[in-house]
């Protein structure tokens, strides 16, 4: 009490600093502040959460697909596709298109891709040309192959290569 006696100016001042932190900060900014806080807390957890269900989902679908090509290896049905490498499932087949009339030993070919990189490629799958292993584009990238049909009514595929590194053969 004896320093309010002496000096009361000092602590009028001090005591009007306090009450107007008081008023600003116990109020409506607090409430606002502490309000935004957590309002960015749950949008932060929720963008973590739905990564990690993505992740899962994606990590999944990749068990899945190994644990249907090794049964399919099991029952001796697995055939690969030619430009990113992926067993075909029975069921799956490539996406091609097949050029002049059924009746020739010896037909064109083109082979787009199978369900897993044609037309949308699956995660960790790279479309690779096995003639001059570059990349094969989604949008206007194929291979190009002959067609053999054998007189016992099989088909042979042999791939001459990419439509970027075969267009110089002619």
């Amino acid at each position: 009490m004896w320093f309010y006696q002496k000096q009361p100016f000092v602590v009028d001042a001090l005591l009007f600093v306090e009450i107007k932190f008081f008023k600003i900060y116990n109020g409506s900014m607090l409430t606002y502040f502490i309000a935004a806080a957590a309002f960015a807390l749950i949008i932060f957890l929720l963008n973590l959460y739905i990564k990690f269900k993505s992740l899962e989902n994606k990590n999944s679908e990749i068990k899945a697909r190994k644990i249907r090509s090794e049964n399919a290896k099991k029952k001796g049905l697995l055939v690969s596709c030619p430009i990113c490498g992926s067993s075909l499932l029975p069921g799956e087949d490539l996406v091609s298109r097949v050029y002049r009339p059924m009746n020739v030993p010896d037909q064109l070919c083109t082979i787009n891709g199978c369900p897993h990189c044609y037309p949308r490629v699956e995660p960790g799958l790279k479309r690779i040309c096995p003639v001059c292993h570059k990349e094969i584009p989604l949008s206007d990238g194929h291979l190009v192959a002959r067609l053999f049909n054998k007189t016992e009514g099989k088909k042979h595929v042999i791939v001459t290569g990419c439509n970027s590194c075969c267009k110089g053969k002619k």
